[in-house]
This record gives C-alpha cells, sequence and structure tokens, in this order.
C-alpha cells in the first residue's frame, strides 16, 4: 500500500472509532463495591462493561460518615468529602445547608415532596413516573455512589393490592462502607432483591410496627441482611422495644444520648448493634 493511502486508511479509522469510544464513555456505569455476586440466584442479571473504564466515586478525603437523625425517616448524611444527603426528604425535616443530594420514596406524603428547594442539585426519586417502568438510580457525587433496589407496596387508604416497584431501597457506598435506607419497605425482600442490595454495613430500618412491616417481619430481615449498625427510624404506635425484642444476644442495644453518630470502617462495631437515637426512643 502507498504511504499516503495508508495515512488516509487510518485517517478514516478514527473517524468511525473516535465517536464510538465517546458514546461508550458515556454510557459506561458505576461498579458497586458493595454488591453481592451470586451464582444461583435466578434473574439476577450483573453489567458487564466491555473493557471501557467505570465510574468510581472520587476518593474520601477521610474515612469518617455522620448520620444525623432529622425526624420520620429523613437522615442526613455527610461524607468525608463534605457531600450532603438527606434520604426520605419531604421537605419538612431540612439540614442545616441544604443538601447536594435528596432521595424520596412516594409511598405517603411524609416521604416525598414535588416541591423540593430548587438550590438542591440532584433530587431522586424512588419511583418511576413511566407505567411499567422501575427506577433506576446509578451516580456518582463527590465521594458518593448511590444506587436504588426497588419494592412493591401496598396502596394506601385502604386501596388494597400492590404497587410494582413503588418503594426504593438507597443504597450509599462511601468512604468504603454500604449504607442502605430500607424507605417504606412493606414487604419481606427476595433472594434476588437480597442479591442486588449485596453488602448494607449499616442500614437505616422503620420500625413503626405495620405501618410498613410488623417487627417480627423487619427483624427477619434484618437478621438476613447481617448488618453491623442499624440505626431505627420511622418509630410510630408501639415503642421501639418490640422491634428490638425480636432480637436476642446476638445483638447489642445502645440507647443515644443525641441524634447524630460517626463512623468508619474502622469503629464499625464487631457485633452487630442496634443504635437507637434520641429522638427514635
Amino acid at each position: 500500500m502507498k504511504p499516503h493511502c495508508l495515512v488516509l486508511a487510518i485517517a478514516c479509522l478514527a473517524i468511525f472509532t473516535v465517536p464510538n469510544l465517546a458514546a461508550a464513555q458515556e454510557d459506561r456505569s458505576p461498579v458497586s463495591q458493595c454488591q453481592a455476586i451470586a451464582q444461583n440466584i435466578p434473574k439476577a442479571t450483573f453489567a458487564s462493561f466491555s473493557g471501557v473504564a467505570p465510574v468510581v466515586p472520587a476518593v474520601s478525603e477521610g474515612e469518617d460518615v455522620k448520620f444525623t437523625y432529622l425526624g420520620h425517616s429523613t437522615f442526613e448524611i455527610e461524607t468525608p468529602g463534605g457531600i450532603v444527603i438527606a434520604t426520605d426528604y419531604n421537605g419538612w425535616y431540612r439540614p442545616a445547608v441544604t443538601p447536594d443530594v435528596v432521595t424520596m420514596n412516594k409511598a405517603h406524603s411524609t416521604h416525598y415532596t414535588l416541591t423540593p428547594d430548587p438550590d438542591i442539585k440532584h433530587v431522586l426519586h424512588g419511583w418511576s413516573d413511566i407505567p411499567g417502568e422501575k427506577a433506576r438510580i446509578n451516580l456518582v457525587v463527590g465521594d458518593a455512589y448511590i444506587r436504588n433496589v426497588t419494592t412493591d407496596i401496598r396502596f394506601s387508604y385502604g386501596l388494597g393490592g400492590s404497587q410494582l416497584d413503588g418503594n426504593s431501597i438507597f443504597i450509599f457506598e462511601i468512604a468504603d462502607l454500604c449504607i442502605g435506607h430500607l424507605g417504606h419497605l412493606h414487604y419481606e425482600l427476595t433472594d434476588a432483591h437480597y442479591t442486588e442490595i449485596g453488602r448494607l454495613d449499616v442500614v437505616m430500618v422503620p420500625v413503626d410496627g405495620g405501618l410498613t412491616m410488623g417487627a417480627d417481619s423487619m427483624s427477619r430481615v434484618i437478621k438476613r441482611l447481617r448488618s453491623s449498625l442499624i440505626l431505627p427510624m420511622h418509630r410510630r404506635g408501639p415503642p421501639v422495644n418490640s422491634f428490638i425484642s425480636m432480637f436476642g444476644n446476638g445483638f447489642d442495644v445502645n440507647y443515644a444520648p443525641d441524634n447524630s453518630l460517626t463512623v468508619s470502617m474502622r469503629t464499625l462495631p464487631k457485633k452487630p448493634l442496634i443504635y437507637v437515637m434520641k429522638d427514635v426512643q
């Protein structure tokens, strides 16, 4: 081949390959460090990235993650890199600063708002507005990777039946910690759910005793998750002790004097700990 023909061929190859590479980079998805890989779970599908580098959160400058209970099922989560997340944000319970990210659940009006502060950069809905589709969250913000696992919920106001994928369990992967917020969980999780969730070091769990699930059902979920740190929330009606009574000597219990807790991979309790913040007691 003549030299000028070779140059032309290389140029043509570059024209057709560079856009494809750019498209592949745009389509790349974050990779979960907490998701379990189970070969024997039917219908469990894991992504393949075909050699394209995955999106990864920024490296945390520290290792401490701070949790502050604001009320109902809203926690403020502050990452080592200064990203502020508010869970089940309804506009009533707000962090002292405008959060970078808020997650919402459409199960009840106390779990979401359609008029959030416009200064919030990322408003993540746990439901899809398209019938028959699931909400799909895969987002990296600073040193946090946020994803979701959908579950069904009962219809409200005695209508009967279930809304498919109407609840999202939000999962936050921060500073090597796997953190889960169960949202308005109405049904016990399936094997496929546990596979999709993966490891949870910290879990925020509703303990209302029936608005979501009864204490016995919810305790079975928590025992299956095997989290190191359990943070009760969404307490209405029965005392939190109704939930705690479902656990034996394999779990420690701490009734905290305030509503904040700082934790890291190094400081996770060796024995599973149910940590009851002040306003949940």
